[in-house]
């Protein structure tokens, strides 16, 4: 009698005692080494979902574990009552990466930070007599109210209606509907760079560059949401800078903890100064062993030249997928290591199936679009391992 696997066990432990929202995932994780994941019966997948970009350096990274271990060996938690020298130093950090001055807000999460910039932006509304806010259709800005607010995707948003916030959404990438949507009463846009849960949608060239006219036209403040690609993902430090486009507010959050949680909400300019004492706060943002992480981070990136490795390895990746002649793919979007697989039909989901029973974790972000966000540090040579595997993945996501 053969043994029971380790994963269906603990996959039935969790469905049993776990709030019905994510289904039953279909790895059971047990540790990490760079690019690489074992599952708890021992099988080995090169991870190309990094934690839906956030595993930035990777797993067990040497920086990443000395920095937390030390940090939270010496101060684990002050609250807001204290400062503490790690927050501080991250902050100035990520000042020092940015082309203005501006002032930092530090959450948990991305939603955390979405909030934090819905409430700069309503309250410069109502300073202003600005009463709307526009967003774009398709796009994710996170699942608490505000953030949902803000979320152009129906299936996830209509249920938990109506919202505190008269949010009127754009189609994504139009230039004229944004500029007709934008008027002297509206008081923020919110966009993603690269529209990310929505499949890895680019915007055409200039799309920022116009929503940073149309809102120094009108007044408003243009929110960039860059919770997925900032920090080095798609090349540069923050994806607004490809196009040399200053928001009023950024939002950050996955890639910079490198799996460690937190979140920020930077304010530029006057922005940066709309929140006055008890506007604004949390108990657990920017936490020692956060900012720990996150500060081992931004130096490992920088050190270690992943920015330009990013940007090499990421296109010779693009290009590589782009020569692969199958019915089944349509083509590949993105830029640096934040890529879609484009499909000819929806079959993403046995697409990341046959990817799992092939060696590589992907993420079927939509019906005919499959993510790739492998951590930085990924190596051309396991990229070309899953390009050379890509075909006969493709030939059973069609065939199954």
């Amino acid at each position: 009698m053969s043994q029971r696997p380790a994963s269906e066990a603990l996959s039935e432990r969790f469905e049993a005692a776990l709030m019905p929202t994510y289904g039953v995932p279909p790895v059971a994780l047990a540790r990490g080494a760079g690019a690489k994941i074992w599952d708890v019966d021992g099988r080995e997948y090169l991870d190309l979902i990094g934690g839906i970009a956030v595993s930035s350096l990777g797993h067990a990274h040497p920086a990443l574990v000395e920095a937390v271990s030390r940090q939270v060996a010496t101060l684990a938690h002050t609250s807001n009552l204290f400062l503490h020298e790690p927050e501080v130093l991250l902050a100035e950090r990520l000042l020092g990466l940015l082309s203005a001055p501006a002032r930092v807000f530090f959450t948990n999460s991305g939603t955390e930070a979405n909030e934090a910039a819905l409430k700069i932006a309503i309250k410069y509304g109502k300073t202003n007599g600005r009463g709307y806010v526009v967003a774009a259709e398709n796009a994710f800005h996170g699942r608490t109210l505000g953030a949902l607010s803000l979320t152009g995707k129906p299936s996830i948003r209509d249920q938990f209606g109506p919202f505190p916030v008269d949010v009127r959404f754009v189609p994504y990438g139009d230039a004229d509907a944004l500029k007709n949507a934008v008027t002297e009463d509206c008081a923020a846009v919110f966009l993603e760079p690269t529209q990310g849960e929505a499949g890895v949608v680019p915007p055409p060239d200039g799309y920022f560059t116009a929503a940073r006219e149309i809102c120094d036209a009108t007044g408003a403040l243009l929110v960039a949401d860059e919770i997925q690609s900032a920090i080095g993902r798609t090349g540069h430090w923050f994806a607004h800078q490809h196009e040399g486009v200053v928001p009023d507010v950024l939002t950050l959050a996955k890639g910079l903890g490198g799996g460690m949680p937190i979140g920020a909400c930077i304010g530029f300019g006057p922005a940066g100064t709309i929140f006055a004492k008890g506007d604004h706060g949390s108990t657990f943002g920017g936490n020692p062993v956060s900012a720990a992480a996150a500060l081992a981070v931004l130096d490992t990136i920088e050190k270690d030249g992943l920015l330009e490795h990013v940007r090499t390895a990421g296109a010779r990746f693009a290009e590589s997928i782009a020569a692969i002649d199958h019915p089944l793919l349509a083509g590949v979007r993105g830029r640096g290591l934040w890529l879609a697989l484009v499909l000819t039909g929806d079959r993403s989901a046995r697409v990341q199936v046959a990817a799992q029973r092939a060696g590589f974790l992907v993420n079927a972000l939509q019906p005919a679009a499959v993510r790739l966000a492998p951590p930085l540090v990924t190596t051309s040579e396991q990229l070309a391992t899953f390009v050379a595997a890509l075909p006969a993945i493709l030939d059973e996501a069609a065939n199954d």
